[in-house]
Formats: C-alpha cells, structure tokens, sequence
C-alpha cells in the first residue's frame, strides 16, 4: 500500500498531467472549432487533450525516456506552449490548412462572410430553460448505467484485474512501457495471435497511472472513465437534432448490456474504442449536422457552411478517429470509412483538402502503431502476408492461441446459430435482444437512407453540407463495424462448429449498438415528421443559440462542483487504494490451481526478473510493478516470436536472460495431456532450487546459469 505523502504525490501528478493536458487542449479547440460550447465543446476538449497525452508519451517512448519526470514535463511544455502560442498568434495570417489563429475557419470554397443559419426543418428544439422530463428521465437512466457498471468494477478492487485479455497482453504492455520507458520496441509476450502487434493507445494511459504511483492504482478504474465519456458522447450525437436526452437514454442501455461487463474493473480496451468513435460522430454531427442554409453565426466564426468549409471540424473528427484505430484493430474499417467519407461528400474541388486534414489528423491519432509495426516487420499490419498475388513481409509462423472462425464463415450453418449463436445473443444482450439487435439497425438504416441521402448527392453540384449529407455517412460507419464484427477472424473463435469464443466476440459488435441506438431518435424524427404531415416543431434558432445557449459565462457553479467532487474522490481513493494493495492477487481464483499459487508468490516481490511460460503473466509483476517478466522465446525475422522446441535452446535463452526465477505452467489443466510442460523437465536439474509445485505450474530459484550439455536426451 502507499503511504498518504506518496498517495497525494501520485494524485498531484495526475492532476498536473490533466491539467496540462487540458489547457491546451481548449486553447486549440477554441480555434478549430469556435462555435462548439457546451457538452460537445467539453467532449472535443477531451478529445484532444487524450491525444497530447499519447503523443507526448510517443514522442518520449520512441526514445526510451517515457518517465514520469521527463512524461510531467513534456506534457507540461506542450500544454502551456499551446496556450500560449494560440492565444498569443491572433490577428496573424492563416496557418497550416488554412486556419487563422484569430479563430476564424477559411471557407474551402473561398468564401469567409457570415450566413444565417436556419435549424434542420423536423427537429425539435430544446427548451431554454430548465431540463426537461425527458432529460431527467434519460440522466436516470445513465445513472442506473454508470452504477451498473461501477457495481462490476468492484470486485476488481478486491483481486486485482482478473481477465484473460488484462493478463495476458493489456496489463504486461502497460507495465512494460512503465518499466522500460520504452513505446517504440515490441514487447514480447506468449506467442499468441502476433499480439505484441498490437495497437496499444489505451495501455498508455495505464501506464501513465503507473508512472505516477507505481503501482496500477487507476487501471481498475480507468474503464469507469471511458464508459462515462461514451455516455457524453450519445447526449453531443442527439444535441444538434434537439433529441439528446433521447440519444443519451438509448446509447446508455446499449453500453449497459452484459457484452460489455467484462470491461469493468479491466484494462480491456473494447470500452475504449467506442468512446473515441462515437466521439468522432458526435463532433462530425454537432460541426454540420443542424446546418442547412450555412454557418452559424457565433462569434468567430466565418466560413461557409459547407462541411468541406472549415476544416477545424474535420481535424477533430479525423482524430477521434484515428485514436479508435490506434486503440483496437477493429476500429480501422470504420475509422476509414468515416475519414474516407467526408471527403467523399465534399464537392469535387475541394475533396483532397477535406481528405488531407481528415486524414493527417486519423495517422496522427492511430498511424504510430502501424509505422512501429511497419519499422520492425515490414508490414504495418504483419498478420495479412499478401494482397492477391503480392507477398508481404511477416512473421513466419502460426498465430497460435484458440483456433480462429468468422461469424461469417458461419452464418448459413444452422446447427452453430441453434446451439452457440442464439444462446450466445440472449446472454450478451439479454432475453430483449431481437428488440436491441432491430433498434440499432433501424438507427443505421434510417440514417442510411434519410432524405437527401448523400447516396443521391450531384458530384459537380455545390449543395449545403447538412444532416442530410452526414446521418447517412454515420450509418455507413455503424455498418463498417457490422461488417468488421462479421469477419473478424476471433468473433466465433474455437474449433470446428464449436464457436466458443462468440459470445466473447459480441463485443466487437458493441459499437454498432451503441451507434445505431444513439442515432436512431436523430434517424427516426424527420419520418415521423413526413408521417405526421406537418414538422415537429417551427421555428428555428441559430447554431450557436442552439448549442450553447448564448455565451453567457455559466462555468463558476459547474467547476466548483467539480472540483469538490474530486476532493472527495481522493479523500475516498485512499483507504479504497488500501484495500486495494493488501488484496490485489492475494487470493486469485484463476482456472489454473497452481497459477494462482504462482500469483501469490509473486505478488510480494520486488525487482525480481521472471521468465515464464504462462501466457497469463501480469499478476507476476507484483504489487510494485517492478518484477521484470519474460515470456521465454526467440525473435525472428519480421518480428516474429516463438517459443524454445528443444532443452537446449530453452536453457540458452534462459541464460541469456540472467533470470532469477522461472514459473514454468501450462494454461490450464487440460484431460490427456501431462499436468507440466516440458519446459519444467528442461529447467530441473543442478543448480536449480524448487520453490513451488501444484499442477500445472513449477516456480524454480536459477542459482546459476543452466548447462545445456546436460540436457536428458
């Protein structure tokens, strides 16, 4: 556990960290995009102070200096100096891509004069004043969600994170990047699916928590984080359309389904994702998705509008975007497709500059994973080795792990959806799930084909860029996901007709829901609206009453209640941080009986260097996190890692490793095969002492090196 001087030296870094982070980050989002008040100002801010927390973690980590002083100081460097250099560049000529420092967008189309705006005809318009039943009912409804989902974390503050995925890859990145400093290496761990290959844009910000405290303090927590920023992104998607307490309700009971109640208390990333993307659609439908006779007339704005006019909008889109992709492979598909679309219904002339800051700002928020991948195989995704006829460099070996099947590969095989793909449905998405399943696409449908759809849009015609051009661009992106879910290769992982792995992998359909649920009042008022005979409601105000009601100063109340509710936080993060260390693997209660005697063993070390066998190794690490712990394997070409086949390699690269210890287990216990792997047999011997053995896992002392001459033949 952490004394209190440590505690609150741990909480005052943090603080700086968000503070810093955020400084900047407002500054730069006062200039992309100034009409944004409100919630989707806040969720842009966010949005662009996570990137300069990863960015400077990047830029430090491609140098081996990622630590908590130099971390501290990059980030507080980039922070004021944003401030400073934006706040202090008005009144000069445009910069980069046409952005003038003084906060005005210039128009792609060259024209910067102000136009009235006239509000979506068939959208309602949110009160002025006070919230209304709707919004009561719906922050009720996200409260039930958060309390949910909290309540599924807390049994993570008794046991440490417990999750295959957090043991296996999540929870070792993160402590590695803590440990060495180091982003730019690939971090080695059990051979499985080429997983050190993975993008790691979430365990930066565990391994930040761990800079900070050394111990992993907030990676339980974090997940409570994402999953309230996903609830702020539904309410910005339903904002423009006068529908977000409509939008918040119905995103909150999609991220509340069981499919995604591994993510509490975890560091999987899933949760992640999502946030990113659907802050990407939000900030994409609060920029032009009200618009329909041009720009809004707020202070400082100036542009047309035209979605290809200001390209502040789509610089924050494209980077949303581009963090999803840099979160989970699965992001990328509809990461593209939303990068790729606005572009798209640009009007001609001015579709490379749209693509160019859309598609800049997507590499900048997701390209450093692929360029490292890129760097050390040859391949920025190693596990496709050609295109047709065209080799790639990859790794020549296996992927390994369970036994990879598409849903795809199984959707006319009636026996696999009676006996694993109903079942699998109703448990991740309750007995209600045709009801879910059928809101969601019917949000995505509807988005699809709404009036004006961008579908029917005139390449050489110069139309207003509005919700007409944009829904439908959202629900091709819910579609991507679909389509990324459907043949993904671990969404019905196992074997032959044995899909065990699917309900696990309804997870990567998880954005979908959330999308199509979140969309589908904003999707479903302009056909009640036709079916009504009449709109919803007249009248309109303009984008900037619409959003941020006026710019009256209304932050003093709001922050000071913030502020008191991070006092109590902390006060209540200590004795809860207590609890935490005394129990964390205290007791695991993994598959394995003698891993979990391994865990225990481990937990109390310190400085320690581990190699191992087991593809679960981050309780290894123990409480400080400062075990140093090693899958045993070698490196090969493009990147690629396997495992020792013979004693005598085994013993070379344990000795090459100047090991202490060695856990050597299987995963589980598995009927048929020997309780121990051969990795035990190889490891007994003279200068070897026995400290731990229960099925199927062996904890021995090296007190030298091994002698690979004295392997049994």
């Amino acid at each position: 556990m952490l004394d209190l001087p440590r505690y609150l030296l741990g909480v005052f870094e943090i603080a700086l960290l968000a503070g810093f982070a955020t400084l900047g980050a407002s500054a730069v989002r006062s200039r992309l995009l100034p009409d944004f008040t409100g919630a989707p100002a806040h969720l842009a801010t966010g949005v662009i102070a996570l990137a300069l927390l990863i960015w400077a973690a990047e830029i430090l980590g491609s140098f081996g200096l990622f630590g908590p002083v130099a971390y501290l100081i990059g980030v507080g460097v980039v922070g004021l100096g944003l401030r400073l250099g934006v706040e202090g560049g008005r009144g000069y000529p445009s910069g980069l891509l046409g952005f003038s420092p003084g906060g005005k967008s210039c128009s792609l189309s060259g024209q910067g004069e102000k136009q009235d705006a006239a509000a979506p005809e068939g959208y309602p318009r949110p009160p002025s004043q006070g919230p209304s039943v709707a919004t009561v009912i719906a922050l009720v409804v996200a409260a039930v969600a958060v309390v949910k989902f909290g309540l599924d974390v807390r049994p993570k503050l008794s046991s440490g994170m417990t999750g295959f995925d957090s043991t296996w890859y999540h929870g070792p990145f993160a402590a590695g990047f803590a440990q060495s400093g180091d982003t730019w290496s690939l971090h080695f761990i059990a051979p499985q699916f080429l997983a050190w290959f993975y993008p790691a844009n979430a365990e930066i910000f565990h391994g930040v928590g761990m800079l900070a405290f050394d111990r992993d303090l907030l990676s339980p927590l974090l997940n409570l984080g994402w999953f309230a920023g996903c609830l702020v992104a539904c309410w910005c998607m339903g904002k423009p359309y006068g529908v977000a307490p409509w939008s918040l309700a119905l995103g909150a009971v999609a991220l509340g389904l069981p499919l995604l109640s591994d993510q509490a208390g975890e560091a999987r990333n899933d949760i992640v994702g999502i946030f990113f993307l659907l802050a990407a659609v939000a900030v994409a439908l609060n920029g032009w998705g009200a618009r329909k006779n041009g720009q809004a007339g707020g202070e400082g704005s100036g542009g047309s509008g035209d979605l290809g006019a200001e390209l502040g909008p789509l610089v924050v889109v494209g980077l949303a975007a581009g963090l999803a992709a840099g979160t989970k492979l699965n992001f990328l598909l509809p990461a593209a497709v939303l990068v790729l679309g606005l572009a798209l219904i640009v009007p001609t002339g001015k579709r490379w500059r749209a693509l160019a800051a859309a598609g800049l700002a997507a590499f900048a928020g997701g390209g450093y994973w692929y360029l490292r991948n890129l760097a050390h195989s040859g391949n920025p995704l190693p596990w496709f080795d050609s295109i047709g006829p065209i080799s790639l460099p990859a790794p020549d070996q296996a992927l390994g792990g369970r036994e990879g099947h598409s849903v795809l590969s199984y959707l006319t095989d009636g026996t696999v959806w009676s006996d694993w793909f109903l079942p699998g449905f109703h448990d991740g998405l309750t007995l209600i799930w045709p009801l879910f399943a059928a809101g969601a696409l019917a949000g995505l449908l509807l988005c699809l084909v709404g009036r004006g759809a961008w579908l029917r849009f005139e390449p050489d015609s110069e139309p207003n860029l509005n919700h007409d051009r944009v829904l439908p661009l959202v629900g091709l992106v819910g579609i991507a996901v679909i389509v990324a879910w459907l043949v993904a290769p671990t969404s019905a992982s196992g074997p032959e007709g044995l899909p065990r792995g699917f309900e696990s992998g309804l997870r990567y359909l998880a954005p979908a829901l959330a999308l199509g649920l979140a969309v589908l009042p904003a999707a479903i008022l302009p056909w009640v609206a036709r079916w009504r005979g009449s709109p919803i409601a007249e009248g309109s105000r303009s984008e900037s009453e619409h959003m941020g009601e006026g710019r009256r100063d209304r932050t003093r109340g709001p922050l000071a209640a913030v502020v008191l509710a991070m006092l109590v936080v902390v006060a209540i993060g200590y004795p809860v941080q207590r609890h935490y260390l005394e129990n964390r693997y205290a007791n695991p209660s993994f598959a394995a009986p003698g891993l979990n005697a391994a865990f225990k063993w481990a937990d109390p070390l310190s400085g320690a260097r581990i190699a191992t066998t087991s593809t679960r190794q981050y309780p290894l690490y123990g409480t400080d996190l400062s075990n140093h712990v090693q899958y045993i394997g070698e490196e090969q070409f493009h990147g690629g890692f396997t495992a020792p086949t013979s004693c005598k390699q085994w013993r070379h690269t344990l000795n090459a490793g100047h090991y202490e210890y060695v856990v050597t287990s299987r995963d589980r216990i598995e009927e048929g095969k020997p309780p121990y792997p051969a990795s035990t047999r190889w490891t007994e011997g003279l200068g070897v002492e026995e400290v731990l053995r229960q099925p199927p896992a062996v904890v021995f002392r090296l007190k030298g090196p091994l002698d690979p001459a004295a392997c049994r033949q």
